[in-house]
């Protein structure tokens, strides 16, 4: 006699099916760019969008073993990786780099910039050069992949660029006067951008964070954590992979329909 399948067994498989093609793979066979992508939340996103499907190359500055480490990571979950060293203020250094990632992969679908830097001093303080360093990564580092990226998506009329700004570019912050300026100046040039490239269909947009726990982020003295934590609505800071979830969101299909906005993922501290 022949048994009725079990509905519960079957209700799991495909449950367990439309998981694996509708999240794990979400991205899949897309082939990305994640500028600083050796450390911190660069490298979580890197990391994140190869779990959801994704090839991706990073470029980095100085750190050749933390860059060989996410490669690594990429290449276990079976996505193809580069690591390049290349300087994002450096137009040649970006060519090279999506010339190599082109060569290697075949194209490019989603480009992330996240390389910054902070120089923090209240202004009366500040010199020209800590303006300059801050303006020159964050903002002219962004307008160069960006200007690239955008070349290669109007053309095959498709692409995902997310930009990672932080809600100081919408608010301002004490001793960060380059920085907010720099982060202000990426949220104006991602609207202006997705206003340029929409008709092309590209989305453009930027992930806001406040304050995340990175490494670095542990060297702060505990008085600016706790008044960061007392900041956010919800008591508590971000993790790396909090905005990561959210980039790989914009990369996806899922996203097609949002252009030109700034998500803030920052546990309410900017409310």
């Amino acid at each position: 006699m022949i048994e009725e399948p079990n509905f519960k067994i079957l209700l799991h498989v495909y449950l367990v099916l439309n998981l694996l093609e509708n999240d794990i793979l979400e991205l899949d066979g897309k082939n990305a760019i994640v500028t600083g992508g050796s450390l911190g939340i660069g490298a979580v996103i890197a990391v994140k969008l190869a779990e959801d499907g994704a090839n991706v190359a990073i470029n980095y500055r100085r750190h050749d073993k933390e860059a060989k480490e996410i490669v690594k990571q990429i290449e276990k979950l079976g996505r193809k990786a580069l690591a390049i060293k290349a300087d994002v203020t450096n137009h040649l250094d970006a060519q090279k780099m999506f010339s190599k990632v082109i060569d290697n992969l075949g194209r490019l679908d989603i480009l992330v910039c996240n390389a910054g830097i902070t120089r923090d001093r209240v202004i009366w303080k500040m010199s020209e050069d800590e303006w300059d360093q801050v303006i020159a990564v964050n903002l002219k580092g962004y307008f160069i992949y960006n200007k690239l990226a955008a070349g290669f998506f109007k053309d095959q009329r498709y692409g995902k660029i997310v930009n990672i700004t932080s809600i100081n570019g919408l608010r301002g912050k004490f001793g960060q006067t380059n920085y907010s300026a720099s982060k202000g100046g990426e949220i104006a040039l991602t609207k202006a951008l997705a206003k340029e490239l929409g008709k092309f269909n590209v989305n453009v947009n930027a992930v806001a964070p406040g304050m995340v726990m990175t490494e670095m982020a542990k060297s702060i003295p505990p008085e600016f954590i706790k008044t960061a934590v007392d900041e956010t609505v919800l008591g508590r800071l971000a993790t790396p992979e909090d905005i990561a979830n959210v980039v790989s969101f914009l990369c996806s299909e899922r996203a097609r329909h949002i252009t030109g906005e700034v998500i803030k993922v920052d546990g309410g501290q900017y409310i």
